[in-house]
């Protein structure tokens, strides 16, 4: 099947709905300073500011086809300079604020970059490391109107500074030459394997995912406001905010991630986008509140969860009992309508995606009355690929693709995916591109799994992740880390194996809940809990109840307990919050052959 279909380009979007009858309606909320109320900026306000940024462009000497890095957290400059960047047809390079100096320089000179827009000191001082080795960077733009002067090669100047710059510009004219083939970003991927590529998205690519998600979820419109936490140079996040662009939707930016549960309360979001983990936070304060309660109020939270939760059986296609559907107005009224009322009161739905949601958390949620609906896809196919419909959910699978994408699986299990989505290719980087993306046009995703009779996909593990045990047993470790997370015990695990005689696992505590449970040793820090044999003998039990199903040759026999979670800011964790393998295997490696060693001796 080959696909036909004409999209309008991003452009064309762009004056649509900032010229035509949503101009006075809401698009951005954001707060000027932490504390402070939010403001709110219109789609017509929105596009006269995006109108005079390319005028500043222009008059700075930045023209079609050129590269502009963008290393700032989301925010409304953010937005405005990548519309903007859309119009002009230059071509936006996003970068995660958590980027090192390092990184930075790398992705500047291996893009071209002429000019980077940096939202403080700190992104400002990886920028000018960047100006000093790579030529072809001209000028810094700093958001923050102060920031402390640095010696620097280029230019250094602010963003109301460079908005004060000039020039006759004709927006429409401008934006009329957009091609649906033009790239509008190059979004380099995190390079936990090796060096980042840069993924070259077009207008075709970007707007034709966004009219397949659309396709899929449930209506969106402008009555919706969507909580956006999750950096915007994550294409996840990025499409999700095409996509309410598209739909005449509002966008209200999160202060931080720690600030998540207030901003809910403040703005009342309809929807809202996270990666798995947090969701798995979000139900663990849940059900740790449901702990401190009196044993007469957790009898009547847990009756009102399994209530909620026969009653949500519906999203799976089968037909709650009559008892429970007469019961669901009472346990809504004293305890299900509380936890929603936590999320703002208001939440149609979530989206997930970033990595595998487990079928405990949807399922949770949804005896919350709350539908988490999952999505999969990856930044080279632009990124949706499926997502779960309301009116058939499969916890523990992401759908059937979306309206215009096709998807198969391969002879050794891997997902390919084909259709208007997938990427140009990767940047300056010919053979890797012929090696994604095959003469039939399917992309390789690097994905295991399968297809079911509805469609459904069902996602095993990344392909370079899969295991081969000493004894030959293949092991996939993501099913296996997602059933022994259901503990609340556990906050993070990483199983090991490759080339192994047997699976061993590192550990990270939920140290609150251990505290809650083992209570003579609640005054114990996070390092004295880790090295306690009666907190590793907890465990232990815990593990062997949740794997007693799996095959001998997949279960933890050992694991040691690390006292430190694995962050961004460690080095342990992608900023879209997925374990880095190799760096955790290169760090605790000692830690990790002790497990073996000490096994052998034993």
């Amino acid at each position: 099947m080959e696909h036909h279909e004409i999209y309008p380009t991003l452009s064309e979007v762009f004056l649509e709905q900032t010229g035509g009858g949503l101009k006075d309606s809401p698009y951005i909320y954001f707060k000027n300073a932490r504390g402070k109320p939010y403001t709110s900026i219109t789609y017509g306000d929105f596009g006269e500011k995006v109108r005079t940024l390319v005028s500043a462009f222009v008059a700075n000497g930045i023209k079609r086809g050129d590269k502009i890095a963008i290393i700032s957290e989301s925010r409304p400059e953010w937005v405005i300079t990548d519309f903007a960047s859309v119009i002009l047809g230059a071509i936006t390079v996003p970068m995660f604020p958590t980027l090192t100096a390092k990184q930075v320089e790398f992705i500047i000179g291996h893009s071209g970059a002429k000019i980077a827009i940096v939202s403080s000191d700190l992104q400002l001082g990886k920028a000018v490391k960047a100006a000093k080795e790579c030529g072809a960077l001209e000028l810094i733009v700093v958001i923050n109107n102060t920031f402390i002067a640095q010696e620097s090669p280029v230019p250094i100047i602010t963003f109301d500074e460079f908005l004060s710059h000039k020039s006759t510009v004709n927006i429409e004219a401008e934006a009329a030459k957009a091609k649906g083939d033009d790239v509008v970003t190059i979004i380099y991927t995190s390079g936990t394997t090796g060096i980042p590529k840069g993924v070259m998205l077009t207008h075709t690519n970007l707007v034709s995912n966004v009219e397949g998600a659309l396709a899929a979820l449930p209506p969106i419109g402008v009555t919706d406001i969507f909580l956006s936490f999750l950096p915007l140079c994550h294409s996840f996040e990025r499409i999700a905010s095409y996509f309410l662009f598209y739909a005449g939707a509002a966008v209200a930016f999160a202060e931080s991630i720690d600030t998540v549960a207030d901003n809910m309360l403040e703005i009342k979001p309809t929807i809202m986008t996270g990666v798995p983990r947090f969701y798995e936070r979000i139900h663990g304060r849940i059900m740790r509140m449901r702990e401190k309660m009196p044993k007469g109020k957790q009898r009547l939270f847990d009756w009102a969860l399994r209530v909620g939760a026969e009653c949500a059986k519906r999203l799976e296609g089968e037909i709650p009992t009559t008892k429970a559907l007469l019961m669901r107005p009472i346990a809504d009224l004293l305890v299900l309508k509380k936890i929603r009322a936590r999320t703002g009161g208001r939440m149609r739905f979530f989206v997930s995606g970033g990595a595998a949601l487990s079928a405990e958390i949807g399922r949770a949620f949804a005896s919350f009355g709350l539908v988490i609906i999952e999505g999969y896809g990856m930044t080279e196919s632009s990124p949706v690929i499926s997502v779960t419909r309301t009116t058939l959910i499969k916890w523990g699978s992401v759908g059937p693709a979306i309206p215009n994408v096709e998807v198969m699986i391969a002879s050794d299990g891997e997902i390919l995916t084909r259709g208007p989505h997938v990427m140009q290719g990767y940047f300056h980087a010919p053979e890797d591109s012929h090696e994604a993306i095959d003469s039939q046009g399917w992309l390789h995703t690097g994905d295991i799994g399968l297809i079911d009779e509805h469609g459904y996909i069902k996602i095993t593990d990344r392909k370079k992740h899969l295991f081969v045990s000493a004894g030959g047993k293949n092991i996939a470790p993501g099913p296996i880390e997602s059933l022994l997370s259901q503990s609340k015990f556990i906050e993070q695990i990483m199983l090991i194996g490759d080339k192994r005689e047997f699976n061993t696992a590192i550990v990270v505590p939920e140290f609150d809940a251990i505290r809650e449970a083992l209570a003579e040793l609640n005054t114990l820090t996070n390092e004295q809990l880790a090295a306690h044999g009666s907190v590793k003998d907890y465990l232990t039990k815990e593990i062997e109840v949740l794997q007693k199903e799996l095959a001998t040759y997949e279960r933890v026999r050992r694991f040691s307990l690390l006292p430190e979670a694995f962050t961004v800011e460690n080095g342990m964790m992608t900023p879209t919050l997925k374990i880095k393998r190799k760096e955790v295997e290169s760090r605790y490696a000692e830690l990790i052959d002790s497990l073996y060693r000490d096994f052998r001796t034993n």
